[in-house]
């Protein structure tokens, strides 16, 4: 038992060191860059700022570029709240179906569900579809890509998570009256807090930090998001790292703060689905 002990101590000393180096130095590295003037950026080194102008650096990031930073942020943000909303509404409701309805199409859903999660994105057929709905360019566009890529994913959480409610309480329900929908929105939806939870933060993080999707459906300075944004402002203030670390300070930070809060709740609807009983 002592053993074991010690091993579990040193196995979390361990973990906790390689987090460290990791996750905290990358970060503390940026950090202290973004601080500095750009004389001391430009040295790269790990060091205490000698003159520190964290707040001047910072609103010179923001307004640098006619404001792209900040129109990024403004435009990541809509994208990123109106993709995940679609995806919570709509893979719950998938989810909710394909747990409870079984039918001959049932195994058919599924393989395509699957197919959704092996299958590379299509991308010239995309923008084929996109242009002939008049969204290619266009955030309306973006946001339904992004929750189209998402969907899998999403589907297979909820599935899992529905799988261990009783059924017993959709049985009550309905003789209580209650509606497909009330039964779903008032019974079955404040019941899966955990699992909603996960797929705001995991697929908010992945659609906020998507380079790839708005590089090929999003071309435009208008409504440039922050990994474009980045990409952009790296290339036009080399002389300026203590710009660019701020940049990238920004950017990091919402996706950081997410996973503090949220942290336990994404590991218990990751795991939810893992055990029945």
């Amino acid at each position: 038992m002592t053993r074991q002990r010690s091993r579990a101590w040193i196995s979390g000393i361990i973990a906790i060191l390689v987090s460290t180096v990791v996750f905290v130095v990358p970060f503390a590295f940026v950090l202290l860059q973004a601080a500095k003037t750009p004389a001391e950026a430009s040295n790269l080194s790990f060091s205490w700022p000698t003159n520190f102008q964290f707040a001047q650096n910072f609103w010179d990031t923001l307004i640098s570029n006619d404001g792209v930073i900040w129109r990024a942020i403004i435009n990541s943000a809509v994208l990123t709240v109106c993709s995940v909303a679609i995806m919570v509404v709509l893979s719950a409701m998938a989810g909710y179906v394909l747990s409870r309805k079984k039918s001959k199409w049932g195994p058919v859903v599924n393989f395509f569900v699957l197919a959704g999660l092996i299958v590379p994105p299509a991308v010239v057929p995309t923008i084929w579809v996109l242009q002939g709905l008049k969204l290619f360019g266009t955030l309306p566009g973006m946001i339904l890509v992004e929750a189209t890529f998402g969907l899998s994913f999403c589907i297979l959480l909820f599935r899992a998570f529905i799988g261990n409610i009783p059924r017993e309480l959709d049985e009550a329900a309905v003789l209580d009256g209650a509606g497909p929908i009330r039964l779903f929105f008032k019974v079955v939806l404040p019941l899966l807090r955990p699992v909603v939870v996960t797929v705001i933060v995991v697929q908010s993080v992945f659609v906020f930090n998507d380079f790839a999707g708005p590089l090929y459906f999003l071309p435009g300075d208008q409504n440039v998001t922050v990994q474009l944004a980045l990409f952009t402002f790296s290339g036009q203030n080399l002389s300026f790292y203590n710009l660019l670390f701020m940049a990238i300070f920004l950017i990091t930070l919402p996706p950081l703060i997410a996973y503090i809060f949220f942290n336990r709740q994404i590991v218990a609807g990751m795991t939810s689905g893992a055990v029945k009983g």
